[in-house]
């Protein structure tokens, strides 16, 4: 799982102002939101709330309520922050399903793909699920994640109980291993979002993992993959987000050939990125394909070159 906070228009990465004791927090592994005691973007404490702190068999949890009276575009959310750099897994507000972030291209892939179940590899809390629900009526998914402590918070904290029982057969979560997920007949299309410890899980950097992957889809299927990048803090100095980044990228490469595109997020080319398999679509057949909120995206896509 991974966050780097995408706006269409530009925008400088907020910080979160937290007592300099305390480590810094990012924006899940897309979105660096590192804590600063200054700042006009900045967070300050007072205006943070935690409301629940636990180790559980995968992850050290952490849930954060931002005040609605905060300057900041997360006031009035929930954050679910996992592993020691603490990276935003999911976030919600009370008043809309849409984050201004990655998740939000997300949301971008089902009219690229074939009708059928869309597999969402690490689930966290529901973001994403929430976002495809809601603005798609027919969507199908499947979501897969490691850690039930996970889902439990989803459900306590982020309304995901709710969506589970208005979307009773349009959302079926499981738990278990994602790289193992498997429906009849393959699916539509598949959304990766697997970080663990700070940084993309070991896997998504060999060939064999995305060979594996593509046979599991339907002809025409499409994997839209958050992979990471330089603002993503690993608990681990020997796992620099970048590198991983582009190893995964090269690894996708060996695989897909020239049917693989990326959208870089964040201030620098190389602050965060996701990727795109398949030919790419005409971006003005693709954004009148997609409901309003989203068709500032198409255009982002570039034929990745290493």
């Amino acid at each position: 799982m991974g966050v780097m906070m995408m706006f269409c228009f530009p925008q400088s990465q907020p910080h979160l102002s937290i007592p300099a004791s305390r480590p810094p927090f990012q924006v899940h592994p897309t979105f660096s939101l590192k804590c600063q005691q200054t700042g006009d973007e900045g967070i300050p404490a007072e205006e943070v709330k935690i409301l629940a702190k636990f180790k559980s068999r995968h992850n050290y949890i952490r849930v954060l309520e931002v005040s609605r009276k905060a300057e900041h575009p997360f006031r009035g959310s929930r954050l679910l922050l996992l592993d020691g750099p603490g990276n935003i897994h999911s976030i919600s507000f009370v008043f809309k399903s849409l984050t201004n972030t990655y998740f939000d291209v997300f949301a971008t892939l089902p009219p690229i793909v074939p009708p059928g179940p869309i597999g969402m590899l690490g689930f966290g809390a529901g973001t994403a699920a929430r976002i495809l629900l809601d603005h798609y009526p027919e969507a199908l998914l499947h979501g897969w994640e490691l850690d039930p402590a996970v889902i439990q918070v989803g459900r306590e904290y982020f309304n995901l109980g709710k969506l589970e029982r208005e979307h009773q057969q349009r959302l079926f979560i499981y738990l278990g291993n994602a790289l193992n997920a498997t429906v009849p007949n393959g699916f539509s299309g598949m959304v990766v979002d697997l970080f663990s410890k700070g940084c993309l899980i070991p896997e998504l950097q060999e060939p064999a993992t995305w060979e594996k992957l593509r046979e599991r889809l339907r002809t025409g299927g499409r994997i839209m993959v958050n992979v990471g990048g330089s603002c993503v803090e690993a608990e681990s100095k020997f796992r620099d987000g970048k590198t991983l980044m582009e190893e995964t990228l090269k690894a996708m490469r060996q695989v897909f050939g020239n049917q693989l595109f990326v959208l870089s997020l964040g201030n620098r080319k190389d602050d965060s990125s996701l990727a795109l398999t398949g030919d790419l679509p005409q971006p003005h057949k693709w954004n009148k394909s997609l409901p309003a909120p989203f068709r500032c995206y198409p255009h982002l896509w570039t034929p990745y070159s290493p």
